[in-house]
């Protein structure tokens, strides 16, 4: 016979030889020895008998009444009746601690049996306690592999709720990426550079930064004469130059239309300034290699020292007048601004 034809003839015997498999209820014979031997006392509803992690030293038989077991952990509880055992691992297994509470939930009464009264059954009928053990036996083994199949569904739940959980959060993401990207160019929209700052405020400004803001000089005429097309591709090499020349901590970003601006860490005027000049010389440089169809547009930059105490808006007025006058000067160059000029006069 193979040793999965013994292991089943091993398992067909015991369930024979255990009245009710699995089941906790004592057969009349059973219930009348453990009657004539145990301690019998009354239990009161709401009277907790253990609790899990107690040690366990008892095996109870209910008389009449109802207990209830509860494994925690959003396990099923279980209840039990007359003639219905538990415990038994308490007094057959030493040093076991209790894996459920055991409340009782109706007035009634039932036996405790410890080791000297299992002792004195075994005395009286070894052949009825051995039937008994076998279909405690059998009935640990049930309940040990219910758990693990309702273990294992719970941690294929679990995985699903992961997964969900992942693809959410993955989406999220994406939706605050676009939420904060601009779409033509791939670089921060003017939400996304708010919202940085914002983040950079909160947290606390502990280096000095510096805003360039840059503006496409007649970028109209490219749109007009060549298209929206064409339109587009400059925009998209303009974010390019801003995004070659950013560093890791740099926070290159498109306003809107025409306009980008640039974060950076700077020291003071002269390390803003290269980026500023980098941009104009960069474009200048490209404007020498233009073709029919052009792929760059001259620029005007306006730059400023940001100041953690002052205003956003205080930073962009300042680089808006820098930007102004550059362009004012006649465009395709840098400009500084050490402070914000006052308004106009009407």
């Amino acid at each position: 016979m193979s040793s999965e034809g013994v292991a089943r003839k091993i398992r067909q015997t015991v369930e024979q030889d255990a009245p009710g498999g699995g089941n906790a209820t004592l057969s009349a014979c059973e219930a009348g020895l453990f009657a004539a031997v145990g301690r019998e006392r009354a239990m009161r509803a709401g009277e907790r008998l253990f609790r899990r992690g107690d040690p366990g030293e008892l095996m109870y038989v209910i008389a009449s009444g109802r207990v209830e077991l509860d494994f925690g952990n959003d396990l099923a509880t279980k209840q039990l009746g007359p003639q219905e055992f538990f415990g038994e691992l308490g007094l057959l297994i030493g040093e076991h601690t209790r894996s459920a509470d055991a409340v009782c939930i109706q007035d009634g009464r039932l036996y405790e049996l410890g080791q000297g009264e299992f002792q004195q059954l075994v005395d009286r009928d070894p052949a009825l306690v051995a039937q008994f053990l076998r279909r405690s036996i059998t009935r640990v083994v049930l309940n040990e592999q219910g758990l693990i199949r309702q273990l294992r569904r719970r941690n294929q739940d679990l995985e699903t709720a992961l997964d969900n959980l992942y693809a959410t959060t993955h989406q999220l993401n994406q939706t605050e990426e676009l939420i904060r990207t601009d779409e033509l160019t791939g670089l921060y929209n003017r939400r996304g550079l708010t919202l940085h700052v914002q983040e950079c405020l909160r947290l606390g400004m502990d280096k000095p930064m510096g805003l360039v803001l840059v503006d496409c000089d007649r970028f109209k005429q490219v749109n007009d004469d060549h298209g929206h097309l064409v339109g587009d591709r400059v925009l998209q090499n303009v974010a390019g130059i801003l995004r070659s020349v950013a560093g890791a901590e740099d926070v290159p970003c498109r306003l809107g239309g025409d306009e980008f601006c640039l974060l950076v860490s700077a020291q003071g005027r002269d390390e803003v300034m290269r980026y500023a000049e980098f941009i104009v010389s960069t474009t200048r440089s490209l404007l020498k290699l233009q073709q029919a169809v052009p792929t760059i547009c001259p620029v005007s930059v306006g730059a400023c020292l940001v100041e953690p105490e002052r205003d956003w808006n205080d930073w962009y007025a300042r680089a808006d007048a820098a930007l102004y006058e550059a362009k004012r000067l006649g465009g395709n160059r840098a400009f500084w601004m050490d402070e914000t000029p006052p308004p106009a006069m009407a």
